[in-house]
């Protein structure tokens, strides 16, 4: 007997499964109809009865330059108007900023706050869910794309635009009552930092001061010391001579009255009244040698003897004592000693200090109206929107079309497999016992 090949029995058998296939989904056609229709209507219920959700935006851009000019000007606070927008951004971000914008407006966040939950709690569900920072891609550099946008999704008893909008305004502002913060942090401590130098100025001019007084009274010091040792030798050199000359005239005296003169005489003098001469004779003299005291006579000797006996002070017979004594005079008072000490506003003699007094006086009339400070442009404030976002009834709509459309299709194929199976279970069973024993008849060997 002739054998029919395996694959063409195969090939055969799922040519007629396929189109079996085709026609029993079409006899099901109802029943997939049915499910595309049903899950329909499952879709435009969803579409129309789910709860609306909404989206608003607002986007922020650099501020123009001019308008931190008076801050940058300041030569304190340096603030571009790029870096003005990342703080504004970095504020917007701030779970610290949202928070406070949620607590001290609680009755806009009413829809969000859930039984059973803390502040915190409806908060952070608020946070994680409905708000989104958006920043422009890093790769980019040029100015165009400097730019903040925030969007906030929300249910329709929800009032975004007024939460968007006060949450901006509330984070800007915040943003400059913290610069108006630093820079007054900044400027206080400039302030300090000036009010050191001239402070350490000024201790600088008390000591250079003192240390000039010092020195001065110092050298008075030492200049007394030296009038009042020159004095004192002065007046025992003079007090010597004046000994010294007492013993020159008590010798001379002793002299004189030894050779009987009395009166002043000269040696020619003497020696004519030895000869005997004319005493009407006048002669003149001329003798380079020094004259001996005697010759004086004991009259004018013991009469200069005594006086020099009864002197109580030398000081009149030299003019250095005068002078010494002017100069002495003159040390009592120490007159530009008496005018450091006498300065009343020592300030003015401050040196170096003129350029910091006037960087002070610059710092406490800076006058920055920072509630009039724009940090950032809001480029577009949040608006009403048209529709929602959520659900898309067209796409919900189509999905739920071709989601029945399948689940049909799946059934319909499910009770096809099934309603085969229940058909061909006995016959398959008949078949495979008849064509066991043909097969065995087959296989006998022939006698």
């Amino acid at each position: 007997m002739n054998r029919t090949s395996p694959h063409t029995v195969s090939s055969s058998s799922d040519e007629i499964d396929l189109l079996e296939l085709f026609h029993s989904i079409w006899q099901q056609k109802k029943l997939v109809v049915g499910c595309t229709i049903l899950a329909g209507v499952l879709g435009v219920g969803y579409a129309f009865l789910a709860p609306r959700t909404y989206e608003v935006s607002s986007v922020l851009r650099p501020a123009a330059i001019n308008e931190l000019d008076a801050l940058n000007r300041s030569e304190v606070y340096k603030l571009p108007p790029a870096d003005a927008l990342s703080k504004v951004g970095a504020q917007l971000d701030s779970y610290e900023a949202r928070l406070g914008f949620f607590r001290s407006h609680e009755q806009l966040f009413t829809a969000f706050q859930k039984p059973g939950q803390s502040l915190e709690q409806s908060f952070e569900d608020f946070n994680r869910n409905s708000v989104n920072l958006i920043l422009p891609d890093p790769k980019k550099s040029d100015s165009l794309s400097s730019y903040i946008r925030l969007e906030l999704q929300y249910p329709s008893d929800v009032d975004g635009v007024t939460i968007l909008n006060g949450f901006v305004d509330y984070a800007i502002a915040a943003e400059r009552e913290q610069v108006g913060a630093d820079l007054k942090v900044i400027v206080n401590n400039r302030l300090n930092e000036l009010k050191g130098k001239i402070d350490a100025a000024r201790a600088n001019y008390d000591t250079d001061k003192e240390s000039k007084i010092a020195k001065l009274l110092e050298d008075d010091r030492l200049k007394r010391a030296q009038l009042q040792d020159e004095l004192s030798a002065l007046r025992l050199q003079m007090k010597m001579e004046r000994t010294n000359r007492l013993a020159e005239l008590s010798e001379a005296i002793a002299i004189a009255k030894s050779m009987g003169i009395k009166t002043p005489t000269t040696p020619s003098s003497m020696a004519d009244a030895a000869r005997g001469g004319s005493s009407q004779v006048m002669r003149t003299e001329v003798n380079n040698q020094k004259i001996p005291l005697y010759f004086l006579g004991t009259e004018a000797l013991e009469a200069e003897r005594v006086a020099l006996q009864q002197r109580t002070s030398d000081d009149f017979t030299n003019p250095r004592v005068a002078e010494i004594g002017k100069e002495l005079q003159l040390l009592e008072v120490n007159r530009e000693v008496e005018v450091l000490r006498k300065r009343g506003n020592e300030d003015i003699f401050l040196q170096d200090v003129e350029p910091l007094r006037a960087e002070v006086a610059r710092l406490r009339n800076l006058n920055i109206d920072m509630s009039n400070l724009k940090l950032v442009t809001v480029d577009r404030r949040a608006q009403e929107p048209l529709a929602p976002i959520k659900p898309k009834k067209a796409l919900v709509i189509a999905l739920s079309l071709v989601a029945g459309l399948i689940l049909g299709l799946f059934v319909a194929l499910v009770r096809h497999f099934v309603l085969t199976r229940r058909e061909t279970v006995p016959y398959s069973s008949l078949d495979d016992g008849r064509f066991s024993r043909r097969e065995r008849k087959d296989d006998q060997p022939l006698l």
